[in-house]
């Protein structure tokens, strides 16, 4: 299989989590950043964490992995900041994961489930999971579109160029919850912690 980097993002605010930072919160034994850290490491060999909000914080608990952080300074204008961070910390690429940091429902067999979907098909298109009418996380984004993708100062990153240019996407039917289970509220949180999260996505 190409060379593929996981490009995590956990440099946001946790603006909607309240006073606490979601991706320190414990998920079993181990903050929500380090779960998502491990479970990455196990389907991908490079995994780069993008961070920003409270990053020594997140460094602290990533402290013995095998990730590589990289510091987002422009963290406080968005995601998609944090998005062009990342591609161009991995411009060596063939392609990258751009996952989220919040994903507690997501296995290491559903990331190689869409990187063998990705590969199955167009390998010079996005793909992201879908089901129904939900798009998932995390997309595989081939390097033949990083220039792309970093092409608009105002809008770098993926949200913003999937919509405007749908022949450069694909979408692949994938169930699993782990793709569009998110944890960014404290009512999520309490979902997850009583194994119902599964069933608010």
């Amino acid at each position: 299989m190409p060379e593929v980097t996981a490009i995590i993002l956990a440099a946001g605010l946790s603006r909607r989590m309240g006073a606490l930072n979601k991706l320190l919160l414990p998920v079993g034994d181990v903050p929500l950043i380090r779960k998502m850290v491990d479970v990455y490491s196990t389907a991908v060999g490079s995994v780069l964490v993008v961070t920003g909000h409270q990053a020594s914080e997140v460094e602290t608990v990533l402290a013995g992995s095998s990730v590589k952080t990289v510091f987002n300074t422009e963290y406080r204008n968005g995601q998609p900041t944090s998005v062009a961070c990342g591609l161009r910390a991995a411009s060596n690429a063939d392609a990258v994961l751009i996952g989220l940091g919040d994903q507690p429902l997501l296995s290491a067999d559903d990331i190689r489930a869409l990187l063998v979907t990705h590969f199955s098909a167009d390998r010079s298109r996005i793909s992201i999971p879908m089901n129904g009418d939900q798009r998932g996380n995390p997309i595989v984004v081939p390097d033949n579109l990083f220039a792309r993708l970093l092409a608009d100062p105002k809008s770098p990153g993926c949200r913003k160029f999937t919509r405007t240019h749908p022949e450069h996407v694909q979408f692949h039917p994938l169930a699993s919850a782990g793709y569009y289970a998110d944890l960014d509220t404290p009512e999520a949180y309490a979902a997850l912690k009583a194994g119902t999260l599964e069933k608010t996505t």
